[in-house]
């Protein structure tokens, strides 16, 4: 496993090289002078020519992609164009925001729909299971901006129950903003979830082991829990581990909408507001966060299954 794990560690190396030079391209060459976004439409050529050379870009291009390296290998990716922060200390201040909204939620959400989804396999083609997923469909067929705008107009505006969006940066208070969004989140991937979920319930269902399971007298409780979900534990540890990126960097819409200071609202104001170096650190970082998080879903294979053998 030490050697397999140092193996994949190795392989980031070239894919975040790629990554890097991806954007680096994307943002330096394709998509137009830098400086000349930074300075605005109302700058003049002298202005353009001072910021081009404060931002290193009078120098050549693989020059200025050596210095875009350094910041991505020491996590310094300069100042923010619009509100002239360190993005690092951006970054660093958006996490906890964004984990408090898609932590509790992503946790909830798998202690339900696990559950249910083993259910309805066990009573598949049933009227509940019939009616879980028309319910199911319909609910990943509508908009996530319909539940973003329904839970404020019904559950904040009319009921009064949750605050419409803002934030308190204190661990008591946040609460208060956090519970609505948390519920929009869970309910979000429900749909989603227990479908998934499910198929793969459905698919062991049918293998031999079961069978053979249940003519030595096990229950169903016993077949289910200790035999089918094992089982199927690869395909949901793929999906579980691979969303925690994507929960570290928040929800986009769901932080807008609500006014909360995390990294989803931070990425949604830099792509606003052209702020391309903002842009360039949250897609290095995603990108160093899911190769991570890929090679340790890989490692749990071996954990929950000892057929698997890591080569």
């Amino acid at each position: 496993m030490l050697k397999y794990t140092l193996r994949r560690v190795l392989y980031v190396i070239p894919i975040l090289f790629g990554v890097t030079l991806i954007c680096f391209l994307l943002f330096n060459v394709a998509g137009g002078d830098p400086a000349a976004q930074a300075a605005g439409k109302y700058a003049t050529a002298e202005q353009i020519r001072t910021i081009r050379h404060e931002m290193g870009l009078d120098k050549p291009l693989p020059l200025q992609y050596w210095d875009y390296l350094k910041q991505v290998v020491t996590f310094d990716f300069g100042r923010s164009w619009s509100t002239k922060q360190n993005i690092s200390e951006m970054f660093l201040e958006g996490v906890g925001p964004s984990l408090t909204i898609t932590f509790p939620g992503f946790v909830i959400s798998l202690l339900l729909t696990i559950p249910l989804a083993l259910l309805l396999g066990y009573k598949r083609d049933s009227l509940l299971d019939k009616f879980s997923m028309f319910i199911c469909l319909a609910m990943i067929s509508i908009s996530s901006l319909v539940y973003i705008l329904a839970g404020q107009y019904f559950l904040s505006y009319k009921m009064n129950l949750f605050p419409i969006s803002g934030w308190d940066s204190s661990w008591s208070g946040r609460w208060e903003y956090a519970l609505l969004p948390i519920l929009i989140m869970v309910v979000l991937s429900i749909g989603g979830n227990v479908l998934f979920f499910r198929t793969l319930f459905i698919e062991e269902m049918h293998k031999d082991y079961v069978r053979t399971a249940r003519s030595k007298g096990l229950s169903n409780k016993t077949v289910l829990t200790k035999h089918i979900l094992r089982n199927a534990l690869i395909p949901i540890i793929t999906l579980t581990v691979l969303q925690i990126p994507f929960l570290i960097l928040g929800s986009l819409l769901i932080e807008s909408f609500f006014g909360i200071p995390g990294l989803g609202g931070i990425t949604v104001n830099a792509i606003n507001n052209a702020d391309f170096p903002v842009i360039k650190a949250m897609v290095v970082i995603l990108t160093i966060l899911y190769t991570i998080f890929n090679l340790l879903s890989d490692l749990l294979y071996a954990v929950v299954d000892p057929k698997v053998r890591l080569e």
